[in-house]
């Protein structure tokens, strides 16, 4: 594992009508996640994963900790609604959700109308797309309880040959 400096995410507008074609800035994973041996594991196990699933080869991932609130009444997950995001493979873990409904994850295939929705409710549940065939998209959020709750998620992408670049 090569750490490369912090940098901002870019997705061709392609793939993501919404914010396709901007650097997106995401905080940065902190250094003790980082130096983690659990951490190094991940990693190495999902590029294993990649390596099985479309050859040996070198892989740059690049990870994003999303928390998609309700503070303001609905929060929006995927607000570029379904897409796909330029790479080889994603994984979408969830790590916490409270006091919200909705959030169904729907994945279609990419070049036809057949398609899964289910909603990731148990922590550290994992969703591994084939980018290439599939898209993807979850249904906003809204409080339950009458709190304001959220849904945290740690999305891994995969990608042969490199980073997504302007």
């Amino acid at each position: 594992i090569t750490q490369v400096p912090h940098r901002a995410h870019w997705q061709p507008l392609e793939y993501n009508a919404l914010h396709g074609g901007m650097q997106r800035w995401f905080d940065p994973v902190q250094p003790q996640v980082l130096a983690s041996p659990a951490w190094q594991g991940l990693l190495r196990a999902l590029a294993r994963t990649a390596s099985v699933l479309k050859g040996a080869q070198p892989w740059f991932i690049e990870a994003h900790q999303f928390r998609i609130d309700t503070a303001g009444g609905i929060g929006r997950p995927t607000p570029e609604g379904a897409h796909r995001d330029g790479v080889d493979l994603v994984a979408v873990f969830l790590v916490d959700r409270e006091a919200i409904k909705g959030g169904e994850t729907r994945v279609f295939e990419a070049e036809g109308r057949a398609g899964e929705r289910f909603t990731l409710q148990e922590p550290w549940s994992l969703l591994l797309l084939d980018d290439e065939r599939v898209i993807h998209e979850t249904t906003p959020i809204q409080p339950v309880e009458g709190r304001a709750g959220h849904r945290d998620t740690l999305v891994l992408t995969c990608r042969a040959k490199g980073f997504q670049g302007a």
